[in-house]
């Protein structure tokens, strides 16, 4: 058997470690631990190398020994040793997670929060998650710690600052305002030298935090206490999308019908972790929808009046929804790179727009429009820019009510909605 230990806040009990040939763990776990004298010692650093070191103790009979932080079965080291092992092979014995023991510190229920790791992954996904959500809980790494995570969410963006020319080009003033949301960085958790500094995410990024943070919550905290729970995690995703156009508020008609909403919706599979842009905006009755089932969003609008229009309908179905004032493409320019993108209209510079959006997305594009004569331009941009593309002319009709009490049926105007996925062999403009 391989015992895996969690130390949570305190060093493991000595005789966890009786007897044991092997102990392997990070060097603080090692340095804090009552290790055998006769015992060999591997402080962890790249796995395969420690994990072949277990099993040639394993094959002569050794016990073995495993140090990790918290509970190793929370985003760590047992699901690599099950992998390798078998699960049977384990006897976890889990400590309190450094999840489970920030929120405790600072006296918050956790229940609803959502956890993401930044841990040797990419950064972007835990800042599209803060920008989501308004509790959430960051496993920080080497260059993905409170100072990377705080200046991606207080300009609004993780690859704001990288974007040459930007402030250059006169849009600094366009880009979405940063979300209200506050950082609780737990350093050195369980430690003589922790502590928990409450800060915003600009004060985060200016400072120097070192190599001994476990975790950071990112809180909006006027939704930090939450209603009472009965199952644990994020909110579920809603039960209903491609809401009636009576659910938003928009000026006459000007909104993206439902039937339209529902197939748009479809093909840009907003979830969390997702950033979604929504171009030409109009109500962002789409920005909604997409930021109600998980994703961040930014809505870009040129119209002052359709800016608070979209304001006032995220705050109505309680999303985030960042909002730019401009015109695409150059109001883009400062923002990140999305995971799919819906552009609404039907101006002569949509091609130009459509073509912006493509070289940027990571996943899809998804275009509705009323003109036949934007649909060959729009499909070739996103062809150009390697994506796959198909489309559908929607056409449907409603019930409507008559005098006696009868029914008649009430078309909508046509509208043609072309998507583009990107095309993995598609590399750096060139097809492969």
């Amino acid at each position: 058997m391989i015992t895996v230990v969690g130390t949570g806040v305190s060093a493991p009990p000595a005789d966890v470690l009786a007897g044991a040939g092997l102990v392997v763990g990070g060097r603080r776990h090692l340095d804090a631990a009552a290790v055998p004298a006769s015992a060999e010692r591997v402080v962890l650093g790249p796995l395969a190398p420690a994990l072949d070191v277990v099993e040639r103790h394993l094959e002569k009979g050794s016990r073995v020994v495993v140090l990790a932080s918290g509970d190793p079965g929370f985003f760590g080291i047992v699901r690599v040793l099950a992998e390798r092992f078998g699960a049977d092979a384990l006897d976890v014995r889990p400590g309190v997670s450094s999840v489970a023991a920030a929120f405790a510190r600072v006296g918050v229920p956790w229940d609803d929060a959502v956890v993401v790791s930044a841990h040797g992954r990419d950064l972007r996904t835990a800042v599209n998650v803060c920008r989501a959500r308004g509790k959430v809980a960051v496993l920080t790494g080497p260059g993905a710690g409170p100072a990377e995570l705080g200046a991606a969410l207080a300009s609004g963006g993780a690859e704001r600052g990288s974007r040459a020319g930007a402030a250059a080009s006169g849009l600094v003033a366009q880009f979405p305002a940063p979300l209200q949301r506050v950082l609780l960085v737990a350093s050195a958790l369980g430690t003589r030298d922790e502590r928990v500094e409450r800060v915003t995410p600009a004060e985060a990024a200016a400072r120097d935090w070192g190599t001994a943070v476990s975790v950071v919550l990112c809180l909006d905290e006027g939704r930090v206490v939450g209603t009472a729970r009965t199952v644990a995690g994020p909110s579920p995703a809603p039960s209903q999308w491609a809401l009636q156009e009576s659910e938003f508020a928009h000026r006459d008609s000007m909104i993206t019908k439902f039937e339209v909403r529902a197939l748009a919706l479809a093909r840009l599979g907003p979830r969390l972790g997702d950033l979604v842009w929504d171009v030409g905006a109009g109500s962002g009755s789409v920005a909604v929808e997409c930021a109600r089932l998980g994703a961040a969003v930014v809505a870009v609008e040129k119209a002052s009046d359709g800016v608070e229009r979209i304001r006032a309908n995220a705050d109505a179905h309680g999303v985030d929804v960042q909002v730019v004032h401009g015109s695409a493409p150059d109001a883009l320019a400062g923002l990140d790179d999305p995971d799919a993108v819906f552009v609404g209209g039907g101006g002569r510079e949509l091609p130009g727009i459509v073509a912006a959006c493509a070289r940027r997305a990571r996943r899809s594009v998804v275009v509705a429009m009323a003109a036949l004569d934007r649909v060959p331009a729009v499909r070739a941009a996103l062809t150009d820019a390697g994506f796959d593309c198909e489309g559908v002319l929607l056409q449907s009709s409603r019930l409507a009510p008559l005098p006696g009490d009868v029914t008649r049926l009430a078309a909508t105007n046509p509208v043609f909605l072309l998507w583009g996925v990107r095309n993995p062999a598609y590399r750096e403009g060139v097809a492969q």
